[in-house]
């Protein structure tokens, strides 16, 4: 039987930016475009990280943002087979960033839940973001209007936090930084 083809990061930067898709563990991943609810609650969560941030050494990215999670120094685009786009990524090690994303595991990845990719966000990312590394793991849900938070403890995700659309949620990576729901869900 023949083999499917494997792709690299290397391929997925041919394919050009206004590619929505994803690569994991070679096999590409294509992403529906996002709901208007969706880009709400990026674009109101991203905003308050953006303004806690400024003056701080931790740097916050919104999608299209290339996380290579398993990357490290020295890895190439040809040798990288795994590439996400979260929605929201916090990276805390400058030496982790550069100039195609973010090499290596972030602290914090926001992910919010669309119909098409709730599944994948829940199970797969859940599962490649905890095996990565990445400290801090946030489910979104802008139809339920919750949020969900993971810590990594020993190598395994533990439940965190939940909250609902009118509290706050305190980021655990982050000192002292609480987002406010409200502004991330339609009212």
């Amino acid at each position: 039987m023949p083999q499917p083809k494997l792709y690299t990061f290397a391929d997925a930067l041919s394919w050009g930016e206004d590619s929505r898709t994803e690569l994991l563990y070679g096999t590409p991943m294509l992403m529906a475009p996002p709901t208007r609810a969706h880009q709400k609650a990026c674009g109101a969560l991203f905003a308050q990280l953006y303004q806690y941030l400024q003056g701080k050494k931790c740097e916050v990215y919104p999608a299209p943002f290339a996380v290579r999670p398993f990357a490290q120094a020295g890895d190439t685009p040809e040798g990288t087979d795994t590439m996400v786009e979260p929605d929201i990524t916090v990276v805390c090690d400058p030496d982790k960033l550069d100039d195609l994303g973010c090499k290596g595991a972030p602290d914090l990845v926001i992910e919010v839940l669309s119909p098409s990719t709730e599944r994948h966000d829940r199970f797969v990312k859940f599962n490649l973001y905890e095996r990565a590394g990445v400290r801090e793991y946030w489910l979104v849900n802008p139809q339920g209007k919750t949020v969900q938070s993971f810590v990594l403890e020993e190598g395994r995700y533990t439940a965190h936090g939940f909250a609902v659309a009118g509290e706050q949620m305190p980021v655990s990576v982050l000192a002292g930084c609480v987002l406010d729901l409200p502004q991330a869900f339609e009212e």
